[in-house]
Order: C-alpha cells, then structure tokens, then sequence
C-alpha cells in the first residue's frame, strides 16, 4: 500500500511529490503540527486525487488548512476530468466538510500545474459554486524549481555546466574540500545548525529554528534525508541537506560558514549529491526554488534570488524551470479569511 501510495504521488508530481509523502505528513506532525490526510479512488479502487493536509494557526483569526504541492491529481483524471467529476466533487466536499469540523477558516491548495487549478475551479461550480477561490496573498513554496535530468552519464552532466561551475567544482576538489554523507551524528548535526545560522545572517534570511530541522532528523529516515558536509582543514564549513523520495532527489537546504569561501565548498556538496542521486537510480535532481522572471532587475542588496538561481543554473544552465500556479485559497469563512488579509497587510503575518 505505502509503494502504491508513492508511486501515485511520484508519477503524478513535476518535483518528485515528497511533500506530498507520508514522510512529510509525520515530519510535520512530530514538529508540532495537526494533519489530516484525504483520498478518493476510482471504480477500479485506483487513486484518483490524494492531499496531505496540515493546520497551521495564526494569531486572532486561528487555523486554515495548507495542502503543499497539492491536493495531487491522477494525469487519468486531467484528461478525462468530466468523467471524474463526481469523484473530484466527493473529495472536495470531504475537504470542505473537515476544514468546518476543525474550524479553519480557509483552505490553501498548491495545484502542480494550470489545468489541476482549473479542475478544482470547475470541481466547485459543480458543486454549486459554494466558495470562492481566491489567489493567496503570499506563495509558500518556490514559484519555479530547476530540475535536472540524471539519467544522464556523469560526462554528459559535467559537459552541460557552465565552465565556472566546472572550474569550481574541480577548483574544490583540488584545494582538499572532503565530502561525506553523516546524519547520525550529533556533533554534526549541531554544526550544521551553526551554519544555518551563520548563513541566514549573513544573507540577511529567516531560517527554521533549530528544533525544525532536529525534527527532521528524528523522523525521516536517513536513507530518505541525508546531510552532506563539506569538511576543509579538518573542520566542516559547509553542508546541504537532500532527500532521496523515488526517482527524484531534492536539494532542501544549504548553509556554509564566512570563512574559506574561496574553496568552492557548495560546489562539490551539489556535485556529489547529483553522482548519488544517479548511483541510487534517481532520474532527476531538482535543484530548488529560482527567480528566472525579471531576473537580472534584482541586485543583491534587494533580493538574495539573483545570486543563488545563478548558482544553481550553472549546474544545468540550458533547463528551463518548473513553473507553478502559486497558492490559491478556498474560502469557508469570509470574516476570517477578509481579517487575514487585513491583519497580514499590517503585520505580514503568513
């Protein structure tokens, strides 16, 4: 059952779908969250369309719902979505009736791609065009991810970088930076807290707290979420986090120290990543949220989005990102939901 389940997220998903995974759903649990998780299968007993839920609470207008990259729809239901209307429809009034149970005041869905937000729009005016959907105020995920092809030999990788990103990597390889994969450890884990912090500094960031990412350690399992650390005089100056979800393997996080910058550490980290995403069978390395819109009118001093899809698209420079919709919200509680947005207009909250 859980393969099945995973298959359907996988195949189903652009970047891979682990935040889709029951990986994800507990991860999220164990950091303190409420979730839910609702499915509606066809005839057959096939899944047809599948959303992991999670509460989130917000000071005075309390809790909605947030469907990360989803609710996921099988591509059977896209191209016949008249046919499976009647199952979109059940599976929206289930979703509706549990967001009122628990008394959240809106949902907010994640659609993959265009036609899977306009399967919903049309999934509610079925359903007598009960709420209203609006665009969310705020995206919570990237709006465009780089996804790599790995299926690629490793020669036919490295010849389609950029030659800086080359040179860095080779640059790394030759000053002596060491890379190895430890998530079991505690004194590196705690070092790599460190460095969540050293970078979110200095990039001026917000990062998670550190109870977030031990969270993560806890409770995907390591052959899923590895730690790479980049270690340099004997001492480790920068690490990323990546899972390993089927065959996508994806970039989550990375930090690195201010000092020795100029060994390329983050180089290598991606480069070994990318080399084990092909050992372990993984056909595609997804590289993480980037700003290919407008992107030479940000400056560094504006917005830290320039620096880092220049770094990425040099692993895979001629890959044109995955585009999402965005967040949209599904509005139960017009009072709740019009305080938000005014309360968010002065406060920022999310």
């Amino acid at each position: 059952m859980e393969n099945k389940l995973n298959n359907f997220i996988q195949n189903n998903s652009p970047d891979g779908g682990f935040l889709q995974s029951e990986y994800w759903r507990k991860f999220q649990e164990a950091a303190g969250k409420k979730t839910y998780n609702l499915s509606e299968t066809g005839e057959s007993g096939e899944l047809v369309v599948r959303a992991n839920i999670i509460t989130h609470t917000l000071p005075i207008v309390g809790d909605y719902f947030y469907i990360p990259r989803g609710p996921v729809i099988a591509q059977s239901a896209k191209l016949k979505a008249q046919s499976h209307s009647v199952k979109l429809k059940n599976f929206l009034d289930e979703l509706a009736k549990l967001a009122k149970d628990n008394n959240a005041g809106w949902i907010r869905i994640e659609p993959v791609d265009e036609k899977s937000l306009e399967i919903f729009r049309n999934s509610f005016k079925i359903n007598g065009n009960k709420f209203k959907i609006s665009k969310a105020p705020v995206d919570i995920q990237p709006g465009e991810t780089l996804v790599m092809d790995t299926s690629r030999s490793e020669e036919e990788i490295l010849a389609g970088m950029k030659q800086k990103t080359r040179y860095n990597i080779r640059l790394a390889e030759k000053r002596g930076v060491e890379v190895s994969v430890n998530s079991d450890q505690k004194s590196v884990i705690n070092r790599f807290l460190e460095l969540i912090k050293i970078t979110a500094e200095r990039d001026k960031i917000k990062s998670h707290p550190e109870n977030y990412y031990r969270k993560m350690f806890e409770t995907v399992p390591p052959e899923i979420l590895k730690l790479y650390v980049a270690e340099f005089e004997g001492k480790i100056i920068a690490a990323n986090l990546v899972l390993f979800f089927g065959k996508t393997a994806t970039y989550m996080h990375g930090a690195s120290d201010n000092v020795h910058r100029d060994v390329m550490a983050p180089y290598l980290l991606q480069w070994q990543a990318i080399l084990d995403a092909k050992k372990a069978g993984c056909e595609r390395y997804d590289l993480g949220g980037v700003k290919t819109h407008n992107i030479e009118r940000i400056t560094h001093n504006k917005n830290s989005w320039l620096g880092v899809t220049r770094f990425k698209a040099g692993f895979s420079p001629g890959i044109k990102p995955i585009q999402f919709p965005g967040c949209y919200d599904i509005v139960l509680n017009s009072w709740k939901y019009n305080l938000y947005r005014i309360l968010r207009k002065i406060k920022k909250v999310i």
